[in-house]
């Protein structure tokens, strides 16, 4: 029985892994940072491909942003709906993989995948943002392109307009 338990809990986060990046939690020191980088203001709206917990969401909504967050591992978003209750105004977290799923209408977007899936991400981005949007990556750079703005572990992309070759 035991043995059932642990695949139970062992499979989502090895999928997660997979399709997209493994449950790492941000620290809370970088939230303000990375939501500054995307530069929202109140009533504006942030989607988080693999939301995780869903503190950052909840981050923007004590800033007024609203929030759509998409999060594969049925675990992780049990965790992230606890979270966001409290903001669930302007909150909404889906479980589903964002890679089948069109981008919403948003004022930003912000990931944290891991290096091998970043060219696959510029992909997606560049053939579904059509307006000026920003995309703030954790961690890893998008490979062929220059971040307009960074700070010591985020980079700003501005999606939606000519790319931007790096050097």
């Amino acid at each position: 029985m035991l043995i059932w338990w642990l695949v139970a809990l062992v499979v989502p986060f090895g999928i997660a892994g997979l399709v997209g990046a493994p449950y790492v939690p941000i620290l809370r020191r970088d939230y303000e940072p990375l939501l500054d980088l995307a530069d929202l203001k109140p009533g504006q709206t942030l989607v988080d491909l693999g939301s995780g917990d869903g503190r950052l969401l909840a981050a923007a909504a004590r800033r007024g942003v609203k929030g759509i967050g998409y999060e594969i591992n049925p675990f992780v978003y049990a965790v992230s709906l606890v979270i966001t209750w409290r903001y669930r105004r302007l909150v909404r977290v889906y479980l589903g993989d964002f890679w089948r799923t069109p981008l919403p209408v948003c004022d930003a977007v912000y990931v944290f995948l891991i290096d091998r899936l970043m060219p696959k991400l510029d992909r997606k981005l560049t053939a579904e943002i059509t307006t000026p949007t920003p995309v703030i990556s954790f961690v890893f750079q998008i490979p062929g392109r220059r971040s307009s703005r960074h700070n010591r572990n985020a980079y700003r992309y501005d999606y939606g307009t000519a790319p931007m070759a790096s050097k």
